[in-house]
């Protein structure tokens, strides 16, 4: 079943060809004999397709050698009509109920020693793969596959601008929804609908964390009434019609904050966001930008209120490689593009965060959201 519509643009074919045979490569340089990818945000990079996974299997084979193939229920072929399989190399293997789709994939595989699986791909075809393939070792396709994700071209770090204009103007229009006596359920719903209007498919999440409720990272909406005085954080994102999502957050006090620590504790989390992006550049650790924020934070005396990564790649995906955080040695590289999001938690009191989308320039850093970074005091 396909869940791309007509409307939504795919990549060129010259792209996906390269990004198949880079795909084939890292197979091979991983040691594997074939990439499993199961439909979603792996099988969109790799076909202009994410398809859907069901209990009948999809799945795209990508051999170390020979040729590429489609595995997919005849049912829904037509769903992949829009991929351009012919131009791309890629054979279409249709199958009906009452054949065995397992064997089908091992018998085209032959007796391979090890064959890396998608991370989502669900255990009902996990096992099954298990027993067709033998002996083969299954590992996870995650690690080869990152590699090719984790750093984006042009036409992706184009893609990553518009969909960062276009959360920047859901956030410029806060004030029109966000006011005392309406509940955080209220004003995610006004939000939600703005997502869509501003250029996205849909709303892929909206955090309203008003008050107390700001000191839970993942707060979602609830029906708690905003109030005078309330700190909120607001963190939204969704993707744009290339497949491609935002995600920003932005810290608001409806009216004078009235806890009076609020002005000296953000200062602080304002100065460690920005320490952090002014530390991505070419050659630097993941984990040193994790650091170069959790230590403002930490000098300050809020180290404890700062639970969660200061950041995590972006692109098809909300949350994928690189993690900013602490033990990652990874070098950064042009291309990557990823969150810069420390935050202050103060359980049953308030919380607050600022967060960016970056993308690692040849020289520097490219910061993709544009609105201002200060507490912003809304009139009440």
């Amino acid at each position: 079943m396909s869940s791309r519509s007509p409307e939504i643009p795919a990549p060129a074919p010259e792209t996906l060809r390269a990004r198949l045979e880079r795909a084939r490569a890292a197979t091979a340089d991983a040691g594997a004999d074939a990439l499993l990818i199961a439909p979603g945000s792996d099988l969109r990079y790799l076909l202009g397709e994410a398809g859907g996974s069901f209990e009948r299997l999809t799945t795209l084979v990508v051999p170390a050698e020979g040729t590429p193939a489609l595995v997919v229920p005849k049912l829904e072929a037509p769903g992949y009509a829009a991929v351009p399989t012919g131009e791309l190399g890629v054979e279409v293997v249709t199958w009906v109920d009452g054949e065995d789709p397992y064997r089908m994939v091992a018998d085209r595989l032959g007796k391979p020693g090890r064959v890396a699986v998608s991370d989502g791909l669900i255990a009902l075809h996990v096992l099954a793969f298990r027993a067709a393939l033998g002996s083969a070792e299954q590992t996870l396709a995650g690690p080869v596959i990152r590699e090719l994700r984790m750093r984006k071209d042009a036409a992706e770090i184009d893609a990553l601008r518009r969909a960062g204009a276009a959360i920047d103007r859901v956030h410029a229009r806060i004030a029109e929804w966000l006011r005392p006596g309406r509940t955080e359920a209220e004003v995610g719903a006004d939000i939600a609908a703005a997502i869509v209007e501003e250029g996205h498919l849909h709303a892929d999440f909206v955090i309203v964390g008003s008050g107390p409720n700001g000191a839970s990272p993942h707060h979602d909406v609830s029906g708690r009434v905003i109030e005078r005085g309330d700190v909120v954080v607001v963190d939204i994102g969704g993707p744009i019609p290339e497949g491609y999502n935002s995600d920003s957050t932005r810290t608001y006090a409806v009216g004078e904050p009235r806890d009076a620590d609020v002005a000296e504790t953000y200062a602080v989390l304002q100065r460690a966001q920005q320490a952090a992006v002014e530390a991505v550049r070419p050659g630097v650790t993941a984990q040193s930008v994790d650091a170069a924020a959790r230590e403002i934070i930490a000098d300050a005396g809020y180290g404890e209120f700062f639970i969660h990564r200061t950041g995590h790649g972006i692109g098809l995906d909300v949350h994928e490689e690189p993690y900013i955080v602490a033990g990652n040695d990874l070098a950064l590289e042009p291309g990557m593009a990823f969150s810069v999001e420390p935050g202050i938690y103060q359980p049953g009191r308030w919380g607050a965060r600022v967060e960016d989308i970056v993308v690692v320039t040849a020289d520097g850093v490219e910061a993709l959201n544009q609105r201002p970074h200060e507490l912003v005091v809304l009139d009440s």
